[in-house]
């Protein structure tokens, strides 16, 4: 009992909440859900009268519920609960009465419920497309209709229904039965009928679904069932669904004109009217439709929008290629135009687009005066000085028509009318750069260029209707610099194609712009002097650096692949490497170039031929930095270019560690000039790494004679002043020319003057007896190798000669006299050495 009064109260508290709009529809069918269930489990064997009356309520209401929310199949079990409680109700009611009046009476009480549940179970199988199962419930509804008279409208309405609904789901057959038994329904009593106008709008649905099921086979059917709903009630709907059923079926022009005879005195509206006209001029019947067209002016004399009449007049006339009679009307409409019979202004603007398209299908044939004769039909209904977007747009139109006949000065007069009509136009701004292109007025055109590049900027504004994509801009500037090499105006050309760069969005457009950008700018710079070329070398730099910018970018962009990506990184890096080794005398440009031709083949492959071009131009790039950083620059320039350089050397050991594994390079220089660069980087910069880079140069056993003589060199070279590194690679030097096989006595010499140099400085007022001994070796070294070999320059000979001299000279004024006399008699050894200078210096 208790489980019992709780789903009462779920049930109507559902039911006060969502009268309230507390909850959803489906949260009430979920709730009477619930509630039902309950009390289907609380019957017991013999339930009172109540309780049945009250689980049929229940279950039908559930069940209708679930079907209002589109969920039919959980409506099934609760409509079957409700039969069975409706049979149950019925037999208990009889076995309570034995008077046959009553037993009438429970009947009919029961039928009326049994009626709902059946409709139900009709809507439940139309939902969940049971055909065959609606059928038979709805066919037990209308059978059940005799003794419930007052259920035909209900019931007629519901079989219209399930026709619409089926008819949408172009399930044609069933539909074609609802709609059947809804005017069949409807007809089985008059007094609870729904009326002649839902009849005829039940047979027009009917009559339409034959016509779009199989209008062949099934023509006589619409037609008789358009026909019955005329009957009905005439009415626009039913006029048109005939003349199109008349149509299709390829009736006399004869039948035709008897249907349209039938609704003469039908109200039909002017819109109604010319659609009717509209369909039977597009089936082909120009007699019938022109006649029907030609009348409707008749019915309508007082209504002020009769130019839509002769609108479609001039529509059909132009469709069936009657130009000269449409043209006398349109004609007479501008006559009329000026004599007080205005079009309305939808008709009017309905009537320039027919104008425009018309001149527009003229101009796509380069047939250019017949189109400049559409538009001047246009331009007549404008009155002069008018200010208006749409006047400037046909004066546009006929500027590109004057000019394609080779009428320059009317181009420019309709230029100048559609300045004046709408100046910030970039369509205006267009018609005016092409005017000055074809005079040659590259200001002009330059000055044109440019403001199209700016309106291109913009974005359009919600006023502007001429404004026809977002890729108006590029489309224009694009044209722009067709037109300008057309022409032979590259300068002008250049600047519409950077603009064009900075607006494009699309990458391959946006590559191919760039490229012939390039070009251009590349023959321009070939035809300048150099005094004047800079500016457009730092152009093309700008237009390198903007194709790196965009393949980065380019990775978000599906259209563009990565083959695309590829193919278009190769072109610039090559570009980009010609152009670094054409500007060598600009070592800054050649630098930039080689950066470049770098950053863009990072986009590429990394194969061999990718790795090779990578590392050369790192390392060309480093070498060009070490250059301008000995040049006359200040301290804070010149490590800004070291440390440059340290950047690109690192990245090119990287490069160079993978270029490694591709091949042999034995004889290859990198490794040689990577320690090189390196270190007069390092030691230019007093970098205290430089110690660390030497102590593995010392370790290299194949290390050559060269690179150690210009290692010396660097580490004594300003702003670098390491004596103590330059004298070790000197050392180290010397020991390998003492091992060669046969000693190359103008290195050796070279390399023992710089040794003695550094180890024995000029000016000296003190000399250390280590240093004098150590220096004394090398003169030893020098004088054996002297007297081994005829090759020895006598220039050095006579060098160390005189260096040797010297030195004792000074020591003889230091008063160290033994110390003199060996170094002034190491010189006269020298001297015996001497060939052509002997006799001068003995």
């Amino acid at each position: 009992l208790q489980v019992e009064e709780s789903a009462v109260s779920l049930w109507n508290w559902a039911v006060t909440k969502h009268t309230g709009a507390v909850i959803s529809a489906e949260q009430r069918a979920k709730l009477r859900f619930v509630a039902c269930r309950l009390i289907c489990l609380c019957e017991g064997s013999d339930p009172p009268e109540g309780t049945i009356r009250r689980q049929i309520l229940m279950c039908m209401k559930t069940g209708k519920g679930w079907i209002d929310i589109g969920k039919a199949g959980l409506a099934d079990d609760f409509l079957e609960n409700a039969v069975n409680s409706i049979e149950k109700l019925y037999a208990k009611l009889r076995k309570g009465s034995e008077d046959e009046a009553d037993i009438q009476v429970h009947r009919a009480d029961v039928e009326k419920s049994l009626f709902k549940v059946l409709s139900y179970q009709a809507e439940s199988g139309v939902a969940q497309g049971d055909f065959q199962k609606a059928m038979m419930c709805m066919q037990r509804c209308k059978d059940m209709l005799m003794k419930l008279p007052k259920e035909t409208c209900y019931l007629s309405i519901l079989c219209y229904n399930f026709g619409v609904e089926t008819y949408e789901r172009k399930r044609y057959e069933q539909s074609s039965f609802w709609l059947s038994q809804s005017y069949d329904i409807g007809k089985m009593d008059m007094k609870y009928s729904v009326g002649k106008e839902m009849q005829a709008k039940v047979l027009r649905l009917l009559a339409t679904t034959y016509f779009e099921w199989d209008c062949s086979q099934y023509l006589d059917k619409a037609l008789k069932a358009i026909n019955l709903a005329n009957q009905e009630n005439l009415h626009p709907a039913g006029f048109f669904l005939k003349v199109k059923i008349l149509l299709k079926s390829g009736a006399s022009d004869e039948d035709i004109n008897s249907a349209l005879a039938e609704f003469t005195r039908l109200e039909m509206s002017l819109d109604f009217c010319l659609n009717t006209a509209k369909l039977l001029l597009e089936h082909g019947r120009e007699s019938v439709g022109f006649d029907f067209l030609k009348s409707v002016p008749e019915r309508f004399e007082s209504s002020l929008d009769l130019g839509k009449i002769t609108l479609l007049h001039i529509e059909f006339l132009l469709q069936n290629k009657r130009e000269l009679l449409a043209k006398q009307k349109i004609e007479e409409v501008i006559i009329g135009h000026y004599t007080g019979k205005q079009l309305l202004p939808e008709a009017l603007n309905q009537l320039h687009i027919i104008l425009w398209d018309r001149a527009a299908k003229h101009y796509e044939e380069k047939n250019y005066s017949e189109a400049l004769h559409w538009y001047n039909y246009s331009a007549s209904f404008y009155t002069p000085g008018q200010i208006d977007q749409n006047l400037a747009k046909l004066q546009r139109n006929m500027a590109s028509c004057y000019l394609h006949l080779k009428q320059l000065d009317k181009a420019k007069e309709a230029v100048k009318q559609a300045e004046r009509c709408d100046p910030n136009s970039i369509f205006t701004k267009f018609s005016v750069y092409k005017i000055a292109v074809l005079e040659n007025d590259t200001d002009k055109a330059m000055e044109a260029v440019i403001e199209i590049g700016k309106l291109a900027e913009k974005p359009s504004e919600p006023e502007d209707k001429l404004r026809v994509d977002k890729n108006t801009g590029s489309n224009l500037l694009s044209l722009a610099a067709q037109i300008a090499l057309e022409n032979d105006q590259q300068i002008v050309a250049i600047k519409a194609l950077e603009y064009l760069s900075e607006h494009l969005q699309d990458c391959q457009q946006l590559f191919a712009a760039l490229k012939c950008l390039v070009r251009l700018m590349l023959s321009k710079v070939m035809a300048e002097n150099a005094e004047t070329r800079n500016e457009d070398i730092n152009s093309i730099l700008s237009y390198l650096n903007l194709v790196h910018k965009k393949l980065a970018e380019s990775f978000t962009e599906e259209k563009f692949t990565g083959d695309m990506r590829i193919l278009e990184a190769q072109w610039f890096r090559k570009v980009a490497w010609n152009l670094a080794v054409q500007f060598k005398d600009s070592p800054e440009k050649m630098k930039d170039f080689f950066v470049l031709s770098f950053k863009l083949s990072q986009f590429c492959p990394s194969d061999k031929a990718v790795l090779v071009a990578q590392k050369t131009c790192l390392l060309m790039a480093a070498a060009v930095n070490l250059e301008m950083g000995r040049q006359q620059v200040t301290p804070s320039e010149q490590t800004e270019l070291f440390s440059e350089a340290l950047q690109h050397l690192q990245t090119c050991k990287e490069v160079w560690k993978v270029l490694k594994l591709t091949g042999d390079f034995a004889k290859d220089p990198t490794d040689t000039l990577l320690l090189l660069y390196e270190f007069e980087a390092r030691s230019k910069l007093n970098d205290p790494a430089l110690h660390n880079l030497m102590e593995s140069v010392w370790e290299q056993p194949q290390i050559e004679i060269k690179t150690l003589e210009i290692i010396a060199s660097l580490a004594m070279e300003p702003p670098a002043r390491y004596p103590a590194l330059c004298k070790k690679a000197l050392k180290s030097a010397l020991n390998l020319h003492r091992k060669q096989a046969v000693i190359d006595a103008v290195k050796f010499s070279k390399c023992l003057h710089s040794l003695i140099n550094i180890s024995l400085p000029t000016g000296l007022t003190d000399l250390d007896t280590c240093v004098l001994q150590e220096v004394w070796d090398y003169f030893e070294d020098a004088l054996s190798v002297v007297s081994s070999t005829d090759a020895y320059p006598e220039m050095e000979i006579l060098w160390l000669m005189t260096r040797s001299w010297n030195t004792g000279i000074f020591l003889y004024t230091a008063a160290k006299y033994k110390e003199a006399e060996q170094w002034c008699g190491l010189g006269m050894r020298f001297l015996s050495h001497l060939g052509s200078l002997k006799k001068s210096y003995e």
